[in-house]
């Protein structure tokens, strides 16, 4: 890189619009939109589409709702010329949507274009040919008079052409391609001398599309572009006015949002951003920043995987896990702070409440995503994120200081893998941890008994402590209090129990009682675990997991835990 990058590059110049409205303007309806990935899109790829990939996409873009298609270049190659016979001759253009062709201002590329088009009902037809100076003096060697020139006598051509096939509704699109890079007067200039060529009007518009064919500068001065143009160009009453950002400096969805907020109607782009060099304007990525606003952008996203599934076998190019909406990972927290607030939220949330999520900026339900990867679990993580898991996946809900309990066990196994823990690894971690589905329910017995001071319960229940079988005979105010009597006189260390919760999965035949108790085993301050059909069963199966995690034993071992009967 050069110390001094000045002696070889130039900042972009501003426009000056002292009195730029765009910066106050707030969206409430999307623009037109005009998917060219199998246009712009497709000559960008390794591999161009063959026509079937062709065919999918388009049908794909239909699905998605696009009513403007830009379908390819068919004066390129026999292959963009036969797609687009084949979409006229077998009649697949829905009724609804519009097919969209390009063609240079050239004229044998031109007649070809149109000769492509026989048959069609409704074709939007468009025209380019580069009017930045660099493009002027190196490629063409012309001057603005010269360029001028060239866009009109092609546009003339295209209204001979037209004629020529009166059962088709045309559509003009003049694109001065390099905008970005084109003095505005005369970019200005050029655009309105070609539709002074076409005279469109109110009722029958041409398209004027503006390209940032290569992404100079920051959005705010493009968008100065924009409005500058917007408020100069001759008949702009009859003007539906499109913009096509790249992306070069990465910013080319901000580019697209700040273009129609400073006056564009339209927008071409492609799906997940696909293009030449660092690619064309994200219409998913601009579609669904509206629809985070509440605005509906008439675009239906609602089973992106499926779609990214589609545009990635159509390009053959993968679609980056951290692509905004639908990247595999654009959902996921790892950190454990992060998790921790996304879970208290989803708790707190009530259905139908406006979404205002921590770290979710649209619901990924909306979008057929599930929440199952909302939350996964590294070394990163903490106990919020643990538990959502336990809780979303397998119905678990540990109280607070469970979850820090365990979520030390989590961390250790983290701290020595480095890996990812899925939610059925954590679930697997938890059960061998506390011996749920290990511990066997203890035979046991109750009487109550009734008496001046309330009801007394007797509880007799044989049990395995330490390896080896022994009998428990307590006496409490309840089962739990009668057993933990009985079972600190036989483990010879006092048992307490300090707190209790308690909650049901499922319904029905089928529900499982959970019990989580916290007890003091001798000096020792831990959780048991148990799960059981009856909720007395799991509570003395949890008594038995704290008592045996205290003594070191190994809950997951059968010999270990099984009931002496």
């Amino acid at each position: 890189m050069l110390k001094n990058p000045a002696a070889k590059y130039r900042s972009f110049a501003p426009v000056g619009l002292k009195d730029r409205t765009w910066p106050d303007t707030v969206l409430t309806r999307p623009p037109a939109w005009c998917s060219v990935d199998l246009r712009d899109g497709n000559q960008a790829l390794i591999e161009p589409m063959d026509i079937p990939r062709k065919l999918r996409m388009f049908q794909a873009l239909v699905k998605i709702g696009f009513k403007e298609i830009e379908v390819g270049f068919p004066s390129a190659s026999q292959v963009e010329f036969g797609f687009v016979r084949k979409l006229i001759d077998e009649e697949l253009i829905p009724d609804d949507v519009t097919i969209q062709v390009l063609t240079q201002a050239r004229e044998p590329l031109i007649r070809r274009t149109f000769e492509s088009m026989r048959g069609a009902r409704r074709v939007i037809v468009h025209l380019y040919n580069a009017t930045a100076p660099v493009m002027r003096k190196v490629v063409l060697g012309l001057d603005e008079d010269g360029i001028v020139e060239l866009a009109t006598s092609q546009a003339r051509l295209f209204q001979e052409l037209a004629t020529q096939q009166p059962g088709t509704e045309w559509v003009f699109q003049y694109s001065p391609e390099m905008f970005s890079g084109t003095e505005l007067p005369f970019a200005k200039r050029v655009v309105d001398a070609v539709t002074g060529v076409w005279q469109p009007t109110p009722q029958r518009k041409c398209i004027v599309n503006l390209p940032s064919t290569v992404e100079h500068s920051t959005p705010n001065i493009f968008a100065d572009m924009i409005e500058w143009m917007h408020r100069h160009l001759a008949r702009r009453d009859s003007i539906v006015l499109s913009v096509h950002p790249h992306n070069d400096r990465g910013t080319g969805t901000a580019a697209g949002e700040f273009a129609v907020m400073a006056g564009a109607d339209r927008l071409e782009g492609c799906l997940f951003g696909n293009g030449e060099r660092t690619g064309n304007l994200d219409l998913v990525n601009v579609a669904l920043n509206l629809y985070s606003q509440g605005v509906h952008p008439g675009l239906d996203f609602s089973d992106i995987d499926e779609i990214r599934g589609t545009v990635e076998h159509c390009n053959q190019l993968p679609v980056h896990p951290r692509h905004p909406y639908v990247g595999e990972l654009v959902y996921t927290s790892f950190s454990g702070s992060h998790q921790d607030a996304i879970k208290k939220a989803f708790a707190a949330r009530k259905e139908g409440d406006l979404w205002d999520m921590p770290y979710l900026p649209v619901d990924p339900k909306d979008l057929g995503r599930s929440y199952e990867a909302v939350i996964r679990v590294n070394s990163q993580s903490g106990k919020g994120g643990i538990s959502y898991l336990l809780e979303s996946e397998y119905g678990l809900e540990l109280p607070r200081r469970l979850q820090i309990e365990f979520s030390q066990v989590v961390q250790g196994v983290m701290d020595a893998s480095g890996k990812e823990l899925t939610a059925r690894e954590l679930y697997e971690l938890f059960s061998r941890e506390y011996g749920v589905g290990g511990i066997s329910a203890p035979t046991h017995q109750l009487v109550e008994e009734a008496g001046a001071a309330g009801t007394t319960v007797r509880l007799s229940a044989d049990v395995v402590v330490g390896g080896r079988p022994v009998s428990v005979r307590g006496t409490g105010n309840g089962p739990i209090d009668a057993f933990v009597e009985g079972l600190s006189a036989v483990a010879g260390v006092e048992v307490r129990v300090l707190d209790y919760h308690e909650h049901a999965i499922g319904s029905g035949a089928n529900a499982q009682a959970v019990a989580y108790l916290e007890l003091r085993v001798g000096t020792r301050t831990l959780f048991g675990v148990g799960m059981d059909a009856n909720i007395v069963s799991a509570s003395l199966k949890a008594i038995l997991s704290g008592v045996q995690r205290a003594q070191g034993n190994a809950l997951n071992e059968p010999q270990a835990v099984a009931a002496a009967k």
